[in-house]
This record gives structure tokens, C-alpha cells and sequence, in this order.
């Protein structure tokens, strides 16, 4: 992730206002101008051209290209300024080389917008242009542009498709659709529409990002919340930009009712960062997108065949009972409950038991639903929930239209899955092919009427049945899994509360705040020792114990008199003073903490060392409380279990910093080891005021002492009676 101007900073940006003119000119232009077109289809002109040539009739297109020819019976022209008019849209495809001149050229007659499909990094007019110069280059590109008041698509970008205007600048085949796309993967668009068209299904809008060095996917996606005829907004994202901007842009969606579904890498170690903190080693890229799209109102998800598959069943659940629950809704409704019928009992139960592995309820039906399902059985069939059809669709399939409209119709569940084998009946006997649409359209009408989900898991595939059920918006799997992790998802969405945009900076000054005493770079740690951090940290009201710092065995003994016994002796510089000898515990004596101090010393050669009063409170958790500076999303606080286990364990929470009391409480509550904070098996619970605000000022102190690249305590111990911070750590930026 790269640190970017946020949209507020750069001509033509949208932070302030809403879409600008440019924008309209990238998604339904009056006038459109190729620039690089071709006649051979095997170079990107040649589609970038006749995709523009397929809705001349709603707009002027211009195709240019020095060398002459023409396609479609349309002429190349020699240059931009050879037009009888500004292009308002102006796409590049022509040699790196190339690309400046043509965009100078384009502002000069008056273009609103480029999109520039041209990699590579002499984009600067010299022709060569070094790897390391190539951003600068591209930079220098979008300033050029957006000097002028118009907006810059791309470099290296695939393009952008908009089927309700008509607009088709990109290779590839792009089928129409509720489905908004924005990516910087135009392989992984390409996928996801070849998914979505066998569904039945296509994009609204698709955007290619790019290099994102003007428009970017806050730019993208707020497009699409505005876009009336996108439902469902997907999005894979690597470089986030500004993500406080993209935070807020997907806690806007949310709220406008456009459920937002986000891919993006750094699942594996490969992609993680090491770092000489816990703080480091427990917050992960991914784990911050995570924390931004939970307190935003989108879902993560990981694959492109799982986003297509949600977006299926979000499409099918819109206006129903299982549709995202709109933000201002109070209180949130319990997990969606599921009515399941199958072909045969173990298609049945295996449904049930995925469903319920992914959190979904699959109830007792009421008798008097059994009774009615039960009228279309064979004697002697399961019909509590699952329902077992025990060779019912075999006697008449309508029965399928039948046993899942009375489910629906009973309305004791948001949604009904039909396992097994409807939509194959055809294959083996063509002559029921016209039966099967006719029940999968009642199977249709069944869900439109009662407002509920239906769902259908089948082994058929692309057979006449099933293309009706898709065409009438049933989604149709052929994984029972698909079906249960799309039911989730849609769940999850709809029982997400309120979005929690990320909070704005204080507002008191820097400057006003006390800082830590200025201090002489640590031993062997340059980058903010206990010591240091400590004072800032108490500046801020957390609360540390008594405590002196020393340098000699003696001074060591005169400060115990002052802090008392038993304590605790602690060498500073190191990161990590349990592992490496840095640490005595309980010392109760003089005797015991001389022989510390000099077994010490001898282990680490600190020249520093802390005196402490040993805190003993009862019923103590241990806590690991950090911050760490995202480079895209600033800093982002984090609470997990501590202690020498924190690692091991890995439960942790985030949100982006700095935090309210109410939003580090919850935070609190969110770790799977929680009840231990609450009272785990009648002990008395923890001061969880006392925690959340050490959390506040731990994440305020990190806000406004950006030279700080990490914070950290650990552990913090968390009692009935208050908390207390036992260490802390900072990395210096």
C-alpha cells in the first residue's frame, strides 16, 4: 500500500462536491476519441474502436491513428487536432512514447477525460523514461491533466464499460447486468464477468483502475453509489490509496442501501510484514482492510467465484426479509433462519449441517407448515426441516413448485434452499422439458410472492430449467457450499449494524499536549524505549507503577527503598525482555535484586535499567494494547490478549485510531477470549472502563505523534479494580 493525495487535494477531485462534469464525460460522454485505433484485431485499438464504434449512435466517435485506414467504414484520422471537434472522452492506446504528447495534444483542443491504456514508464514525453522514474512520470501525467480541470483514467489500465450508456472502451466481453465493477485486475474482471454471465448475470459499470494516478476506487466507487442502475457494488483493490477516504467512501454505500463487496490480497505470510513489535507481527494489511470493512458496512471476501456467488444472493434477497437491514434499525435481528428441502434424506441433512456450520438457524417448522407440506408427500416422509421429498419429484415434479411455495409462503423463514436434482429431469427425458420451466417458473412467482429468498443447489448445469430460475433472479448453485457461504454472507451484511466511519483527527493540537522528556537514543534499540514511551503514556492518563531508572547496582538498591518490595527489574532497549534475560519478576530483597542486576547485565549489556513496584491485582487479564501506522490507512489500534502468549493466541481486534470509549469497549467484547473480561466462571469481571480508556489514550498519544511508527503496551493488565500498563515499546518512524 502507497500513500497517495487524497481526492480533496487534486484538481477535480470529488471529496467536496459531488461528481464532476469530467466524471460524466468517463462514464457517458457526448463524444468519444480513439486514439491508437487498428483494423487487426489482435492489437488492443481494434477493440478499444469497435467498442467505441457499437454506441455511436448515442455519441460522436472519432478514431484516430497517424497512419491512416479506417474501420467500419469509419476513417483514421491523423491527430486530435484534425477533429471538426473536442472529444470529450479520449482513450490512449499508443506507445509509451506517445502517450504525453497525445494527452497535451487532447487538452489543448478541450478533453474532459482520459483514460490511458498504455503500461510502462516513458509516459514524460523523452521516450525512455528509468523504472524508478516511471511514478514520477505518471504523476506528472495526471498533474498535467488535472491542471487543466479534466480527469485522468489509468496509466495501465484496461479501460472502462458502462452498459447503461452504452459505453464500451475495453477488450473483452463485458455482459450487462446490476453489478458494478471496480478493479486493478482486468484478468480477475474478465473472470468474474464470464462467472457472472453463466449465472445469468453482468456488470452495470465496470472500472480498471490502473495505476490509480488521478481516479482512484474511492473515485470509482462513489460513482456507483450514485449509478441507479448498479445494486450490488464489487471492487478488488490492492493499492488503497487514502484509505480513510475509501473508509468512508464504503461506509457511504452502506448507508445509501449498496452493499459493497471487497477482494484484495495479503491472506498469506508472504504478503505480511515483519516487525521488531507484537504490534508488528499481529497486525496485518489485511487484518486492517478487515477491521475498515467490518465498522464500514462491506464484506471481505476472499475468491472471485465467492463474490459472484454473494452477489447472486444479495441480488435475490433485495426488499426481502433477508435484505441488509437498513443502518438506522436499533437492534440488530438474530442469524437468518433456513427451511431446507431435499431430494433425499443425506442431501438434506448435509445442507442443514453446512448452513448451520456458517452460523445460518434451520428451525423446527410449526405443525401446522408440516401439515402443509406433508399433503404433498409420500407416506412416511421427513417433514420437520430438512424436508426429505423421499421421491416425491420423481412422482411430479410440480411438486418441487409446490413443497418449496408452501415453505415460502409460511413465511417462518427469510429463506428455503432446494437441494438435489431439479433442473436435470430434461436431460434424461427431453420431453419434460417444458414441464421443468413451468415449475421453475412457480418456483419463481413462490419466492417473488411471499418476499422470501429461495435458493437452489442442483447437479444439472446449464440445462432450459435452470436458465428460467436465473432469468427470474433465483440463484442457482452447483456447490451446496456455494449456498450456504452466499447465505451468509448476505447475513452478515444484513446484520451489520450502523457503519462506524473512521474517526477525524483530534482536535487539540499537537502542540498542546505534554511530551515525553527528551532522551538520548536507547542501547542497541534506537527507536523508543520504556522509558521514553512510559513518560508520554502517563501524559496522556494511563496509568503505570512506581517506577526509577538507574544505571548501577547500587542505584538500583537505593530506588527499591523508595519503590518498595516486592518488585520488579526490567533492562531497557530490548523489544522483546522476557526471551532475551531483561526481566526479573517478585523480587522480594536487596540480595535477590542485586543478584538480578548483575545476571543482567551480563545477559544483555544494557546501560539501563528500570526499578518497579510490582503490580499484583487479583483477577488480572493480561492485555496487549498497540497502534501501527498503516502507510494507506494511518494508524490503526489494536487489542488482543497479551502477555509472552499474545503471539500464540492471535486474538486481537482492530479499528482504525483514535477511538471513542464506546468503540474500544466494543472492541474489548469482540476478542474470542472476552468472557474473560466479563467474569469467566464467577470471578468478578474487569474494569472495562478502565481498559477501553487506557485503549484511548494509547491510540491519542499514537495520533498525534506521528514520528511514532508503532506503540505499544504489553501487557496491560485489566482487573476489577482499574487497569494498569506493565510495559510499553515505540518504533520511531
Amino acid at each position: 500500500m502507497t500513500t497517495e493525495p487524497t481526492a480533496g487535494e487534486r484538481v477535480g477531485g470529488t471529496d467536496s462536491g459531488g461528481p464532476s462534469d469530467a466524471l460524466r464525460a468517463l462514464f457517458d460522454p457526448e463524444s468519444v476519441a480513439v486514439v491508437g485505433a487498428s483494423d487487426r484485431p489482435e492489437k488492443w485499438g481494434y477493440w478499444l474502436a469497435s467498442g467505441a464504434l457499437a454506441g455511436r449512435h448515442r455519441r460522436t466517435v472519432h478514431l484516430v491513428n497517424r497512419r491512416g485506414g479506417g474501420l467500419g467504414g469509419v476513417p483514421f484520422l491523423p491527430g486530435l487536432a484534425s477533429l471538426p471537434a473536442a472529444p470529450e472522452h479520449v482513450v490512449v492506446a499508443v506507445p509509451p512514447q506517445h502517450v504525453w504528447p497525445v494527452v497535451a495534444e487532447g487538452l489543448s483542443i478541450g478533453a474532459r477525460c482520459f483514460t490511458v491504456i498504455t503500461s510502462g514508464g516513458a509516459v514524460a514525453g523523452t521516450g525512455t523514461g528509468a523504472a524508478g522514474a516511471t511514478a514520477d512520470a505518471e504523476r506528472g501525467l495526471a498533474s498535467l491533466v488535472t491542471a487543466h480541470g479534466a480527469r485522468l483514467l489509468g496509466p495501465n489500465c484496461m479501460g472502462v464499460v458502462d452498459t447503461t450508456s452504452e459505453l464500451r472502451l475495453s477488450w473483452g466481453d463485458f455482459p450487462a447486468g446490476q453489478i458494478g465493477l471496480v478493479s486493478q485486475s482486468g484478468n480477475l474482471a474478465l473472470e468474474i464477468g464470464r462467472l457472472l454471465a453463466r449465472a445469468g448475470q453482468g456488470f452495470s459499470r465496470f472500472v480498471s483502475l490502473g495505476n490509480q494516478r488521478d481516479i482512484d476506487a474511492a473515485d470509482a466507487l462513489d460513482s456507483l453509489i450514485a449509478h441507479d442502475a448498479t445494486r450490488v457494488i464489487a471492487a478488488y483493490v490492492e493499492d488503497f490509496r487514502d484509505g480513510r477516504r475509501l473508509a468512508r467512501t464504503l461506509a457511504a454505500a452502506h448507508a445509501a442501501g449498496k452493499p459493497v463487496l471487497l477482494l484484495t490480497v495479503g491472506r498469506s505470510e508472504a504478503s505480511g510484514r515483519a516487525a521488531a513489535s507484537h504490534t508488528g507481527a499481529l497486525v496485518s494489511a489485511r487484518a486492517v482492510v478487515a477491521a475498515v470493512c467490518r465498522d464500514s458496512g462491506a464484506l471481505l471476501l476472499d475468491t472471485a467465484g465467492e463474490l459472484v456467488d454473494v452477489a447472486l444472493c444479495l441480488l435475490a434477497a433485495e426488499g426481502r426479509p433477508g435484505a441488509p437491514v437498513p443502518p438506522a434499525t436499533p437492534a440488530l435481528p438474530p442469524p437468518l433462519r433456513i427451511a431446507v428441502v431435499g431430494d433425499s434424506g443425506g442431501q438434506g441433512a448435509l445442507a442443514a449441517d453446512v448452513l448451520s456450520a456458517n452460523g445460518l438457524v434451520v428451525p423446527v417448522l410449526s405443525a401446522a407448515t408440516r401439515a402443509a407440506v406433508t399433503a404433498h408427500l409420500p407416506p412416511g416422509s421427513g417433514c420437520g426441516n430438512p424436508v426429505d421429498l423421499a421421491g416425491a419429484g420423481e412422482s411430479d415434479i410440480g411438486n418441487y413448485a409446490r413443497i418449496a411455495g408452501a415453505l415460502l409462503l409460511a413465511g417462518e423463514t427469510e429463506a428455503t434452499v432446494l437441494t438435489g436434482y431439479f433442473g436435470d429431469y430434461a436431460t434424461a427425458n427431453p420431453a419434460q422439458a417444458a414441464h421443468e420451466c413451468e415449475v421453475a417458473r412457480e418456483l419463481a412467482r413462490a419466492a417473488r410472492e411471499s418476499g422470501r429468498t429461495l435458493v437452489v443447489h442442483t447437479m444439472a448445469r446449464d440445462t432450459p430449467a435452470l436458465a428460467v430460475l436465473r432469468q427470474h433472479g433465483v440463484p442457482v448453485y452447483e456447490r451446496i457450499e456455494q449456498a450456504a457461504t452466499a447465505l451468509a454472507a448476505t447475513d452478515r451484511l444484513r446484520r451489520t449494524g450502523p457503519p462506524a466511519p473512521p474517526s477525524a483527527p483530534p482536535s487539540t493540537p499537537p502542540s498542546t499536549r505534554p511530551s515525553a522528556p527528551s532522551a538520548a537514543a536507547p542501547h542497541r534499540l534506537p527507536d523508543g524505549d520504556y522509558r521514553t514511551v512510559r513518560a508520554l503514556l502517563c501524559s496522556y492518563g494511563m496509568v503505570f507503577p512506581a517506577a526509577e531508572f538507574v544505571s548501577t547496582e547500587d542505584a538500583a538498591a537505593d530506588a527499591a527503598h523508595r519503590t518498595g518490595y516486592p518488585l520488579v527489574l526490567k533492562a531497557m532497549g530490548l523489544a522483546h525482555k522476557t526471551e532475551a534475560g531483561g526481566v526479573a519478576l517478585g523480587l522480594c530483597d536487596e540480595a535477590a535484586l542485586r543478584r538480578a542486576f548483575r545476571r543482567m547485565r551480563k545477559a544483555t549489556g544494557s546501560d539501563c535499567y528500570a526499578v518497579e513496584a510490582m503490580a499484583r491485582p487479583p483477577y488480572a487479564v493480561e492485555l496487549i494494547a498497540g497502534v501501527r501506522r498503516d502507510p494507506a490507512f494511518g494508524p490503526v489500534a489494536m487489542v488482543g490478549i497479551g502477555g509472552v502468549t499474545a503471539e500464540l493466541l492471535a486474538d486481537t481486534a482492530l479499528a482504525l485510531a483514535p477511538l471513542t470509549p464506546g468503540r474500544a469497549r466494543d472492541l474489548l467484547l469482540t476478542l474470542r477470549h472476552a468472557p474473560l473480561l466479563t467474569g469467566w466462571r464467577g470471578a468478578p469481571a474487569a474494569h472495562l472502563d478502565a481498559a477501553a480508556g487506557a485503549l484511548c489514550a494509547l491510540a491519542r498519544a499514537a495520533v498525534e505523534h506521528p514520528e511514532l511508527s508503532e506503540l505499544e503496551v504489553n501487557p496491560l493488565l485489566v482487573h476489577p479494580g482499574g487497569a494498569v500498563a506493565l510495559d510499553a515499546h515505540g518504533v520511531l518512524a
